[in-house]
């Protein structure tokens, strides 16, 4: 059964921090690329990192860049987004994927919220 359980989440002052844990399992783990996705209400869901197999990580989007960090352990099956200099704007539910050719796992997500 593959479940991906994002945790990490809460309620955070504007320029505060926070790190998100996805924990995976049910499917080979270190074959997947993995990313962070956003979803804010009645906005599209945003790519915000993601990370190759081997921990390439790609060009953030420039919303995130410089603040935002992803990372992954093999061995514990977990990927991470460290969050810095957090803004309101980055108030939204943020979800955990997995991707290898036609397979595309999601997680339930975690809400951060930035307070002003």
């Amino acid at each position: 059964q593959v479940q991906l359980v994002e945790s990490g989440g809460g309620l955070v002052q504007s320029g505060g921090s926070l790190r998100l844990s996805c924990a995976a399992s049910g499917f080979s783990f270190s074959a997947y690329s993995m990313s962070w996705y956003r979803q804010a209400p009645g906005k599209e869901r945003e790519s915000v990192a993601r990370v190759s197999t081997t921990g390439i990580v790609a060009n953030y989007p420039s919303s995130v860049n410089g603040r935002f960090a992803i990372s992954r352990d093999n061995a514990k099956n977990t990927v991470y987004l460290q969050m810095t200099s957090l803004k309101p704007e980055d108030t939204a539910v943020y979800l955990c994927n997995a991707q290898f050719l036609s397979n595309n796992y999601w997680g339930q997500g975690t809400q951060v919220t930035v307070s002003s």
